[in-house]
């Protein structure tokens, strides 16, 4: 397809891409400082802090899919040229987002200890105290974390990406300067890394929450904007439309988190060596990944402007250019760094048996990642984009219940009668089997994914 004629030139996308790379770095920068910063209070700590961001994770997840749903109609609004319904879509998204979190956020203070022991009830006493003083804290932040998420979705669904970069770095210096101030200065333990994740969640919302009133313009266009947005008023033909996305990203997210916590249990059992590796190992892996991420970001909003603007061959060439540059990117990032992931690990204050665990782990993920991981998360989110998001819950639910979580419970079982053994593989797998098991699931949801959008059928699930 020619240059000329398309809805975003290479200039529309760069402009669009490298805030969402960056922003992304900032994120996973956070994590890796986070873990960093706890792992001087001991092994115990970073359990405990891990296990709690599994959990945070799962219920951010539910925000994060409606601030998805939200994004797909604010974008295709935008590609129709109704800059007034995108508008009207924030407003509506905003009193969803309200909603949902003060109800998840009360249901999580009524009971935060059974769930905790629900979920973790075999860790260490040190891990259990460490993690429900970090849980306790950090659930005061779930309003503002869907607020923010909300936000920045509906800033990147008009090709703002600046915005939202923006204030992760101001998340960054306030959660990175808290911590150091509380855990070093006032030596507070887990509490050191608890109350900057309230304090910095809280001004990111608020600061999107202005500019958001604001409005103005953004390439020459009518920003999104929600004033008005206190005088309530209820559109339930829009919400029907957020939720026609945001419900099959919701539940497809929070089954994927749930599998993952379970998952996340299964490792708990082999012991506080492999909770701490994984957690380190999953930060790593998050870096593997952030070019990827950042073009799944991308995906949303240049694929659905192009739906809402009916522009179906436009829409399938940006699919196949941003997929391609999640390939290039990953590959061109994870070359050197896993050549350096040793030395990196070593900054982590962890045992020499922890730190090779982690190792290992990080070089199988970042292998894949540079195969398999673009289609099977980069990939989907241009389905969602048309429309086509209960396709996307159906495939990823059905792979990670029965592929990565089953596989994983093979192979810890496989590992326990010694059957490994039998068919000639002398080692058991242990907590490295469940990273094995996650690589099947990549491979059968990218041949799902692919297939779909060969078949064409996504095209004809627009939501406007």
């Amino acid at each position: 397809m020619p240059e000329t004629g398309l809805l975003f030139s290479p200039k529309d996308l760069r402009r669009l891409i490298l805030p969402l790379i960056v922003e992304q770095l900032l994120s996973i920068f956070l994590g890796m400082a986070d873990i960093v910063m706890v792992s001087t209070l001991g092994e115990e700590a970073v359990s405990g802090v891990s296990l709690v961001d599994s959990l945070n994770v799962l219920l951010v997840q539910l925000f994060a899919a409606l601030g998805t749903g939200g994004a797909v109609v604010a974008s295709q609004y935008i590609g129709h040229g109704a800059h007034d319904m995108a508008s009207k879509t924030a407003k509506q998204l905003l009193y969803t987002i309200v909603a949902a979190s003060l109800a998840v956020l009360a249901l999580c203070l009524v009971f935060n200890r059974q769930l905790l022991s629900f979920l973790f009830g075999s860790i260490d006493d040190g891990v259990m105290n460490a993690s429900r003083t970090y849980f306790f804290i950090t659930i005061f932040a779930l309003p503002s974390i869907g607020l923010y998420n909300a936000c920045a979705a509906l800033f990147r669904a008009q090709g703002n990406s600046r915005v939202s970069m923006l204030i992760s770095l101001l998340i960054n210096v306030l959660n990175i300067g808290g911590n150091a101030i509380l855990l070093y200065g006032f030596h507070r333990g887990v509490e050191g890394v608890a109350f900057p994740t309230l304090v910095s969640r809280t001004a990111a919302a608020v600061v999107l929450l202005a500019l958001l009133y604001k409005g103005g313009e953004y390439n020459g266009h009518p920003a999104v904007s929600i004033r008005g947005i206190f005088r309530f008023e209820f559109d339930g033909g829009i919400v029907k439309r957020i939720l026609a996305i945001g419900v099959p990203n919701g539940l497809e997210n929070s089954m994927f988190q749930i599998g993952k916590i379970l998952v996340l249990s299964l490792i708990a059992t082999y012991g506080t060596t492999a909770i701490a590796a994984n957690a380190a190992a999953n930060t790593l892996a998050s870096f593997e990944t952030l070019p990827g991420s950042a073009m799944s970001l991308a995906m949303l909003t240049v694929v659905g402007q192009c739906i809402g603007a009916g522009k179906m061959e436009q829409a399938e060439y940006y699919t196949k250019k941003l997929l391609a540059l999640a390939f290039v990117s990953i590959a061109a990032l994870n070359i050197p760094f896993l050549l350096c992931s040793r030395s990196i690990l070593s900054l982590y204050a962890l045992s020499t048996e922890t730190t090779r665990l982690a190792w290992y782990m990080t070089l199988l993920h970042g292998v894949c990642a540079m195969l398999i991981w673009p289609v099977s998360f980069t990939f989907p989110n241009s389905l969602r984009a048309a429309g086509d998001a209960v396709f996307t819950m159906i495939v990823s639910m059905i792979s990670m219940w029965v592929v990565r979580i089953g596989m994983s419970y093979v192979l810890k079982w496989t590992g326990m009668f010694g059957l490994t053994a039998q068919f000639g593989w002398p080692l058991s797998f242990g907590a490295l089997g469940v990273w094995f098991a996650m690589i099947l699931d990549w491979i059968v949801r990218s041949s799902c994914f692919v297939y779909r959008f060969r078949s064409g059928k996504w095209k004809g699930k627009r939501v406007i």
